[in-house]
């Protein structure tokens, strides 16, 4: 006699999609990230599988914005990336990433936050990320998203 799998596992083709919208101004750059990240993992819903992909998508406004708690925190961390030939380390400090790319502070924060395998990239492309209060996604009807 066989019995049923009394484990829920996820699919697909079962998941609901929800669209969050969440402003960024004045908020602490690490907590914002973990809420990112847990919503874009699915581990706020009770469904959550750990080889499916049962995230939410996140529209962050004001993603330049964001708050650190250091007083020299800007000029302390440092992002460093690789072109592959010698001598190709390059750095910039979180001051001058603010000022360049204001998006991608929060971005390399979700990113480090997430599993590290190909999974992962699918969720961060559920995350929509814009420097101004403005975007797109108001066909989606984004609400709010819940502490």
């Amino acid at each position: 006699m066989k019995t049923a799998n009394k484990c829920y596992q996820a699919s697909p083709a079962t998941l609901d999609r929800r669209w969050y919208v969440v402003d960024a101004r004045d908020q602490v750059l690490g907590r914002l990230a973990v809420r990112i990240a847990t919503v874009l993992m699915g581990k706020h819903k009770p469904t959550y599988t750990p080889h499916v992909d049962t995230g939410d998508f996140v529209v962050v406004l004001n993603a330049g914005k964001v708050k650190v708690t250091g007083t020299r925190k800007k000029q302390q961390v440092v992002y460093q990336r690789y072109s592959g030939y010698p001598s190709g380390l390059r750095e910039i400090t979180m001051e001058t990433m603010l000022q360049r790319h204001p998006e991608r502070v929060l971005e390399y924060a979700v990113r480090r936050m997430l599993p590290k395998n190909a999974l992962a990239r699918k969720m961060l492309s559920k995350l929509k990320l814009y420097a101004g209060d403005q975007h797109p996604h108001q066909a989606q009807q984004p609400e709010p998203l819940p502490n």
